[in-house]
């Protein structure tokens, strides 16, 4: 696997992730610096080092390429590798369009190759512990789902964060977690949307709550002002689920009215991108060219729900 680099922290988590991987390993890493490539290389153990994207996408002996720069290189960085002939597992946002994603989608159809948005949560074991006893009916038919993720971000127009030239926000940034679990656990469109938004000085979405109405509603937040509790309820007509830090669930539990009746922790090691990872290397031994768990389909709707939430601000 190659490794396209960025300053956030989630190149790092992944490298130190891989080590729980069972069918892939860590072979190159690319900086557009050298020297940045080589001192992360030395961190990891990563044999190979490139500077610039392009010669790591021309390496024959790449497989696949883990992509985390920032979000709006995430549409040319994904091409130019799939162009390459690599499978590629992008971080998310996967693009900052849904025009983007759809054409990101169809050209890695014709090429053939794997693409996954990396929308780790998805495969985390206490989520799909808690999808388990949603399908059991454990809950009863699901009414509400409400979700939040939110840390104070400060205010700097140059960061990563901040950067209207680097898609900056906390709608893209973490806003997409929210509605990802709503996503896992409904089928159903936002409808009747609501969207209160508050913004930083140079015009970048710092707060965002979301309400939609249908047979399940949903109760959204996401900001870079303060520390959201970062909780996802499920909740159900018979009873609800609580999964803490939900983006990164270790565990949930299972309530009946005020009686908690079953729970689930996962006993970890790792941070958890690991079961994304194998996830990814078994789809590719299958020849997969997207995984059911987090499909293009589900990419391309994100896009147009962070494109919905955005058309309200």
């Amino acid at each position: 696997m190659g490794h396209c680099k960025h300053r956030n922290n989630s190149p790092k988590q992944f490298c130190q992730d891989m080590a729980f991987v069972s069918n892939g390993k860590l072979a190159g890493v690319a900086a557009r610096k050298l020297e940045d490539a080589e001192s992360f290389a030395q961190k990891y153990d990563i044999e190979k080092t490139y500077q610039g994207y392009q010669a790591l996408f021309d390496d024959p002996d790449i497989d696949i390429v883990y992509i985390a720069t920032p979000h709006n290189f995430h549409y040319q960085n994904a091409y130019d590798a799939l162009k390459a002939g690599k499978s590629v597992l992008c971080e998310k946002p996967i693009t900052i369009s849904s025009e983007e994603s759809q054409k990101l989608s169809l050209f890695a159809k014709e090429q053939g190759l794997f693409l996954m948005e990396a929308m780790w949560t998805y495969f985390l074991p206490a989520i799909q512990q808690a999808k388990k006893w949603v399908k059991e009916g454990q809950i009863g038919k699901v009414k509400h789902i409400k979700a939040d993720f939110g840390y104070p971000m400060p205010y700097d127009s140059q960061s990563r964060a901040y950067n209207r030239d680097l898609a900056g926000g906390c709608l893209l940034d973490m806003g997409i977690y929210p509605l990802a679990i709503a996503n896992y656990f409904t089928d159903e469109p936002m409808t009747n949307l609501h969207v209160k938004s508050h913004f930083a000085p140079n015009g970048v979405d710092n707060d965002v709550i979301m309400l939609a109405d249908g047979e399940t509603r949903l109760t959204l937040a996401t900001s870079f002002q303060c520390k959201l509790p970062n909780l996802a309820y499920i909740i159900g007509e018979d009873g609800y689920i609580v999964i803490p830090d939900f983006w990164r669930a270790s565990e949930c539990s299972l309530y009946k009215l005020d009686d908690e009746i079953d729970s689930f922790s996962d006993q970890r090691d790792s941070i958890g991108l690991n079961y994304e990872a194998n996830a990814v290397g078994i789809a590719i031994q299958q020849q997969l060219i997207e995984h059911p768990l987090m499909t293009h389909e589900m990419s391309l709707r994100l896009q147009k729900q962070m494109e919905q939430v955005k058309s309200h601000f």
